[in-house]
């Protein structure tokens, strides 16, 4: 028996879903799918939630509600598996949030997590531990205060990523940066 034409219809939207939501390093919302899709909502809601049960079902990837969103992960049982994995350097894609949190480690370095926290005004722990991972930076000691709270710096795989010789290469910030809120730690500070 050959499938319908709203068989068909209903597979290229749920194609066209794991798509974009492959490509997508952010959560995409419902809505925001729907729109770039041209189709109903409640469409796009009803696949959203049979892809998610269907990656539910024992596969590699699994499709996840977060931030008002959809977004692709790796299934949570596999973190131990695809931990240790290295990423090629040439074909690395950082979040908006990692790469927000590596801005504020390069202006501010070094610096600690709950320094990088209150500039973001989120929790940024996973986050440190994807950069660390990643090799883009690392551990510079402790700073000396109550908690002695570990250190980050950049590492010489950010300055090539980057194209940078030296840290001091980064462009200057301007007050006209509205994108991130990078505040310069006094000098006593620091080690």
């Amino acid at each position: 028996m050959w499938p319908s034409p709203c068989d068909d219809e209903k597979h290229s939207l749920t194609r066209k879903l794991e798509a974009l939501l492959f490509m997508s390093p952010q959560p995409v919302s419902t809505r925001e799918l729907a729109s770039f899709l041209g189709f109903p909502l409640g469409e796009v809601e009803s696949a959203l939630e049979e892809l998610s049960e269907h990656y539910a079902a024992g596969h590699g990837l699994s499709l996840l509600r977060s931030a008002g969103g959809w977004q692709m992960a790796t299934a949570p049982d596999l973190c131990e598996a695809v931990g240790g994995f290295q990423v090629n350097a040439e074909r690395l894609r950082l979040s908006r949030a990692a790469l927000e949190c590596l801005a504020i480690i390069a202006y501010n370095q070094p610096v600690t997590r709950p320094e990088i926290e209150e500039i973001r005004g989120v929790r940024s722990d996973r986050v440190i531990d994807t950069l660390l991972r990643c090799g883009l930076i690392k551990s510079a000691g402790r700073k000396k205060e109550a908690g002695a709270p570990i250190l980050y710096r950049t590492t010489s795989l950010f300055l090539d990523l980057f194209g940078l010789n030296a840290i001091g290469d980064l462009p200057p910030l301007s007050e006209h940066d509205s994108d991130i809120e990078v505040v310069k730690l006094d000098e006593h500070e620091l080690p």
